[in-house]
């Protein structure tokens, strides 16, 4: 079966697995052990990276043009599902969520966010299960962002708002208003 040859164009926005979104800068010509390589340059602003990918390996790499609204729209609404069954030892579930967020593909980030997301504010998470989810929740959001045209941060905002996910209690807000009703009853 012939494989699909992937057209890039210099300042396309693609997904490389293990990194996320970066800008497509340029294609350059390489000189490495006496052979010219075709070498896709790719930045990554938010990790302070730039990648060479050889143009013949681009597909094998896994990397690819980033997906439409419509995939990442089912991708959020599969998000939103029912968390899957926890059979497995955490160390096992941990190292298929850590596979699943390096593949790059929108729907296993999806399931990663969707099984590791806080249900009500009373929930609580493992630090290791928390990093997880907010790197399966960035790479996501990388992706969101190029898509609507907004920053990252406001891109995971909005799917959190998307997920029903509620957001952290900020202690020093409480921790204010309990110094206020202090105040009041000294009076």
């Amino acid at each position: 079966m012939p494989s699909k040859k992937l057209d890039f164009k210099t300042g396309q926005y693609v997904v490389y697995p293990t990194q996320g979104v970066g800008k497509l800068m340029r294609v350059e010509e390489q000189t490495i052990a006496g052979q010219k390589i075709k070498m896709l340059v790719i930045d990554f602003e938010r990790n302070h990276m730039t990648l060479r990918v050889p143009v013949d390996r681009a597909e094998i790499s896994g990397l690819r043009p980033l997906t439409s609204i419509k995939k990442m729209d089912e991708a959020i609404a599969a998000a939103k599902g029912k968390a899957g069954a926890k059979r497995l030892l955490w160390a096992r579930r941990a190292a298929q969520y850590e596979d699943n967020i390096n593949s790059g593909d929108p729907m296993k980030l999806a399931e990663v966010v969707r099984d590791l997301q806080r249900r009500s504010p009373a929930d609580t998470m493992t630090f290791s299960a928390r990093q997880l989810y907010l790197r399966a929740l960035e790479r996501m959001a990388q992706e969101f962002a190029v898509l609507h045209k907004i920053d990252v941060n406001e891109a995971s905002d909005k799917i959190e708002d998307i997920l029903g996910i509620p957001k952290e209690i900020d202690l020093n807000a409480l921790e204010t208003e309990s110094d206020d009703d202090s105040d009041e009853d000294e009076d």
